[in-house]
């Protein structure tokens, strides 16, 4: 786990010119030590969520043929968020800054254990990073069944469109399918061509899912077999999507034209949740996303001490910084969609 050099992951060449306003910003970083990889903490974190699925794994060989298994089912959902962010994490050389063992402990963490694809994600996600809430270039804003923007809400026709009406009041229950809707994108993925290896992907996916269904259906009769996979797949979906949904819902949004340097363009389009160690824990460093999208490679445990001094830059050059607690952003989320819908629903 060598130390990193420079903070460049993402980062266009432009923003790292030595009289930009991101570069005097990034050498107060690299001066505060904060680029310094984390080999015990993150030895300590990975090795607590293996020890957690352990558990879960060895509680429900124990329970067999019982209700009590629903527990086991939501356990293991916030386990399946546990690699969800640790396959984050990996993905931004966090953890390793050689791409070898960072690309093997991503496969083992995503593919093999979370029942995800690993290149796929990272692929969608790395685009996120260069264009958060670019309307046409931000992956996770793209209008799918849920429009982010009212400009989106006017072209959006059929299920959308009955979708974006309600998308509010509709939003939580429809991120109890987030879990399953990775798994088949992931699948989806395998032959597109931006798939490096989709040989090796598809195989440890198909191995997740013979291993997970094989031993959630020889242990329990089929009924409660499927009450166990909603159980584990709808809480880990709702998990995961409410520690990303957060982050830039309802933050600015960006389309073509608008001219914004890198530092601009990351932290008005972010929004931090304040929080102890337990929100650290439960959103896995994402709630410091202004300091991740600025310096994506950087551990998640310099977060902390990376915002107070990102904070502090921006109040100097009057940038907007916005941070506020948890229930308030996800309030600030809602609202916002309420209001991209508003269109469809003045349609009617």
């Amino acid at each position: 786990m060598a130390n990193p050099t420079v903070l460049t992951e993402q980062i266009p060449p432009v923003a790292r010119g030595a009289g930009s306003d991101f570069s005097r910003l990034s050498r107060r970083i690299s001066e505060a030590g904060l680029t310094e990889r984390r080999p015990v903490y993150y030895t300590l974190r990975f090795g607590a969520v293996v020890l957690a699925l352990a558990a879960c794994c060895t509680a429900f060989a124990v329970l067999g043929d019982s209700w009590l298994q629903l527990l086991v089912a939501a356990g293991l959902a916030a386990v399946f968020g546990q690699l969800g962010l640790a396959a984050h994490d990996l993905a931004h050389k966090q953890v390793f800054t050689r791409r070898r063992p960072t690309e093997i402990g991503g496969l083992i963490a995503a593919n093999a254990l979370l029942g995800m694809s690993y290149g796929w994600w990272m692929n969608k996600h790395t685009r996120h990073h260069a264009n958060p809430n670019h309307e046409e270039k931000d992956p996770d804003v793209a209008p799918n069944l849920i429009v982010w923007s009212r400009r989106q809400a006017s072209e959006a026709r059929g299920l959308p469109a009955f979708i974006g009406r309600h998308q509010a009041a509709l939003f939580y229950p429809m991120l109890t399918l987030e879990g399953f809707n990775l798994s088949v994108g992931s699948f989806r993925a395998l032959s597109a061509p931006s798939m490096k290896r989709p040989f090796l992907e598809g195989s440890l996916l198909v191995a997740h899912f013979v291993v997970y269904f094989g031993a959630v259906f020889t242990v329990l009769p089929p009924g409660k077999a499927v009450a166990f996979v909603a159980v584990h797949m709808g809480l880990f979906g709702l998990y995961l999507g409410s520690v990303f949904a957060p982050n830039h819902k309802g933050m600015q949004m960006v389309t073509d034209g608008q001219e914004l340097d890198f530092l601009r363009r990351q932290v008005l389009t972010s929004r931090n949740v304040r929080g102890g160690a337990l929100i650290d824990a439960l959103m896995g460093g994402l709630n410091y996303q202004i300091e991740h999208h600025l310096f994506p490679s950087l551990p998640s445990p310099a977060l902390r001490e990376a915002q107070r001094i990102t904070e502090q830059y921006c109040a100097e050059l009057g940038i907007p910084y916005h941070q506020t607690g948890l229930i308030a952003s996800h309030r600030e989320a809602l609202r916002h969609l309420r209001d991209a819908g508003e269109p469809l629903r003045a349609r009617r």
